[in-house]
C-alpha cells in the first residue's frame, strides 16, 4: 500500500530519472561519435570505449529503475540528432574531442550533484551519488589526458 503522495512522488523521482537518462544517451552518443572519428588515438580510444560502457551500465540501470517506479523511460534518438547538438562537425582533433567529454562528464557531474536532494527516496539520491563519482572519475583522467591543472576544492556540484 502506498502512503498517500507516493504516485506524486514517484512520478518526480521518474521526471529526475528520465532528465538523467536523457545525459547518458547523450554521453553514449558523444563517446559512439569520438570512436568513429578516427581522431582517437589507440590507448585514448580504449579509455573513451571503457568510459562508453559505463555510460551504458548507467543507462541500464536508470530504465531499469523508471521501469521499476511505473514510469516510461526517455528513448534514445538517432545518432545524428546528437552529432548536431554537439556539433561534431567541429571536431577536428583528438583534443577536440576530449573537451568534449571533459564538457559533458562536467555536466552529468554537476546535474546529478545538484538533483540528489530533490528525490523522494534516500535510495534513489544514493545512486545519483554513485553516478557522479564515476562522473567525477572520467572528468578526472580527461582533464589529466587534456594535461590541466587539479581542479580547486568544492569546484563540482557549485
Amino acid at each position: 500500500m502506498r502512503a498517500a503522495g507516493a504516485k506524486d512522488d514517484s512520478a518526480n523521482d521518474v521526471g529526475i530519472l528520465n532528465v538523467a537518462l536523457g545525459l547518458e544517451h547523450q554521453g553514449i552518443a558523444a563517446y559512439t561519435l569520438g570512436a568513429k572519428s578516427g581522431l582517437l588515438q589507440k590507448p585514448v580510444l580504449d579509455v573513451a570505449v571503457k568510459f562508453q560502457d559505463d555510460h551504458k551500465i548507467h543507462r541500464d540501470l536508470l530504465i531499469a529503475t523508471i521501469n521499476k517506479l511505473g514510469g516510461k523511460a526517455v528513448d534514445e534518438k538517432p545518432l545524428d540528432i546528437y552529432a548536431k547538438a554537439l556539433n561534431a562537425g567541429t571536431l577536428k582533433t583528438q583534443e577536440d574531442i576530449l573537451r568534449l567529454a571533459l564538457s559533458l562528464e562536467l555536466g552529468a557531474t554537476n546535474a546529478y550533484l545538484a538533483v540528489i536532494p530533490s528525490f523522494n527516496s534516500t535510495a534513489l539520491a544514493k545512486v545519483a551519488g554513485r553516478l557522479a563519482a564515476d562522473e567525477v572519475s572520467h572528468w578526472a583522467i580527461l582533464n589529466n589526458a587534456l594535461g590541466q591543472p587539479l581542479p580547486n576544492a568544492m569546484m563540482f556540484g557549485a
